[in-house]
């Protein structure tokens, strides 16, 4: 069939679903609602109206007249390639944004900072009176038929999600480029060449990056009407909660992109939004401050899965002694980042745990001192061990995610901040 330009197009065709979890059960949602011949396929199957993918699902996904992929499922894998050749595949996400007024999403995308700098563009939209919504990889598909419908949609944007757009948003926004995912990628080039790939999706569109050397270097290779955002606006991130110079900077690029998104002056934003600073809640798992205790801040950076992300968290508290719980499942990342940002700190410890610490711990140049634990919970009590009788910062930042031991980064966070708050 031809390209679907919305989900109104699907009407009475046969849908394929391929990957049921929270993207998957929104897009048959959606599905629904224009066709009942809808075939779900999932590599593991959690339910019986999904069939598995080695268990005849694939064969099934080849009488569809289009198919829509999960972005969990890797874009360049075989079966993928070779269903491609043979039916229309694309992504629910595609789909719904082709249908949609794209000159109205804003979709954020980058190695560290997009979700807090996907909550701020709509935090400040909504400040100027504006009608805006979340969506996407902070958690609800923008196509959900249970998500409320707004003038404008805010959207979080994995690289897994980038490589299957065609569409360009009518503003993209690339806050930084680090090293992640390099198991679904392949290799560290490949990462930025989809992560970016975003910038060049068909259509004129905006294109927001900060005033960033990892990207400048790259400059040449985006796509879009390109904007720098500089400077750290240190005054408006302190009022809205947040911590670290990192956060100063993700301020700076919504609210250039906000000002670029309404055709106002950044004043006008900032105006706003520091009017309105006390509505704002910091997102849970970002340099959170969860407990003190006997001088010693307990702090849940728990979404921070990359070591750039960590390395950045440890800025935040370059003049206090920091223990760092640091590790989880290993992506096979370079920790480089981390290793350059710990021995510059000059006063910390390490506590690993995990595949992803065992390789930390492993390849950590001297003298940094790393105690390495098997499980996370003895990797949190050896960290309040070691700070014991002194003052300084328990940071959970592990540069890594938490699939070694629990479901989701935020089963992680909520294991931290039981452990160091138990009597």
């Amino acid at each position: 069939m031809s390209r679907p330009r919305g989900f109104r197009d699907l009407a009475n065709r046969r849908v394929g679903i391929w990957g049921v979890g929270v993207e998957g059960r929104a897009a048959q949602r959606a599905a629904v609602r224009v066709t009942r011949d809808v075939v779900l396929v999932d590599d593991e199957p959690s339910s019986p109206d999904v069939i598995a993918t080695d268990a005849g699902g694939l064969d099934a996904l080849t009488t569809c007249d289009v198919v829509l992929k999960s972005p969990g499922i890797p874009r360049r894998r075989a079966d993928v390639v070779s269903l491609e050749a043979r039916v229309h595949l694309t992504s629910a996400l595609e789909v719904w944004l082709a249908g949609t007024d794209r000159a109205r999403v804003v979709a954020v995308t980058g190695t560290k900072g997009k979700s807090t700098t996907t909550a701020l563009i709509d935090f400040f939209l909504r400040s100027l009176g504006q009608s805006s919504r979340r969506a996407g990889n902070i958690g609800v598909p923008p196509y959900d038929t249970e998500i409320e419908d707004a003038e404008w949609t805010i959207l979080e944007v994995s690289s897994f999600q980038a490589v299957d757009l065609i569409e360009a948003p009518g503003l993209v926004v690339v806050t930084s480029l680090g090293s992640d995912h390099l198991d679904w990628h392949g290799s560290l080039d490949q990462y930025h060449r989809d992560k970016l790939s975003l910038t060049h999706t068909e259509g004129h569109h905006l294109t927001v990056i900060p005033d960033d050397p990892a990207l400048l270097l790259r400059r040449d290779e985006m796509g879009g009407d390109i904007t720098i955002a500089t400077g750290f606006d240190v005054n408006l991130a302190s009022a809205l909660g947040l911590v670290g110079r990192h956060n100063a900077r993700n301020v700076t690029v919504a609210l250039t992109a906000v000002a670029r998104a309404l055709h106002v002056g950044v004043e006008n934003v900032r105006e706003a939004a520091l009017t309105a600073a006390n509505a704002f809640t910091p997102l849970p798992g970002r340099l959170t401050l969860v407990h003190q205790s006997n001088g010693i801040d307990f702090v849940d950076d728990g979404l921070a899965t990359t070591p750039l992300a960590t390395a950045a968290a440890l800025e935040s508290f370059a003049d206090r002694h920091v223990v760092l719980i640091v590790g989880g499942f290993d992506r096979g990342v370079d920790y480089r980042d981390l290793f350059v940002a710990a021995t510059a700190h000059g006063s910390i410890e390490l506590v690993t745990t995990g595949p992803a610490g065992n390789r930390i711990a492993a390849s950590a140049p001297p003298p940094l001192p790393i105690f390495r634990e098997e499980s996370f919970a003895d990797a949190v009590q050896r960290a309040v061990t070691r700070m014991r009788g002194r003052e300084g910062v328990v940071l959970l930042s592990p540069g890594a995610p938490s699939f070694d031991e629990f479901e989701n980064w935020s089963e992680r966070s909520a294991a931290f901040l039981a452990a160091v708050t138990r009597d």
